[in-house]
């Protein structure tokens, strides 16, 4: 955890899944790291949660400043 200047908690993390899809008729195993943001309420409440459990998050997806990847703003999340 951390604080903006405005001394707002954010929360800076990697998500990962893991999953197997069908595609045109053959298994296909995806896996993916996301970075993403939590700020206020949401990061105070993440970062609470044991690492590795599973869940779903809401948001929005945006470029960082460098704009080599996007970053996924958490706004809700849920535990599946």
């Amino acid at each position: 955890m951390r604080y903006t200047p405005a001394g707002l908690p954010a929360l800076d993390l990697i998500l990962e899944h893991a999953s197997e899809v069908e595609q045109l008729g053959q298994k296909r195993k995806v896996q993916l790291k996301l970075r993403a943001l939590a700020f206020g309420s949401v990061a105070e409440s993440l970062v609470k949660q044991t690492v590795g459990s599973v869940w779903t998050f809401k948001g929005f997806l945006a470029s960082p400043r460098q704009g080599k990847s996007v970053v996924l703003h958490i706004q809700e999340f849920q535990q599946d």
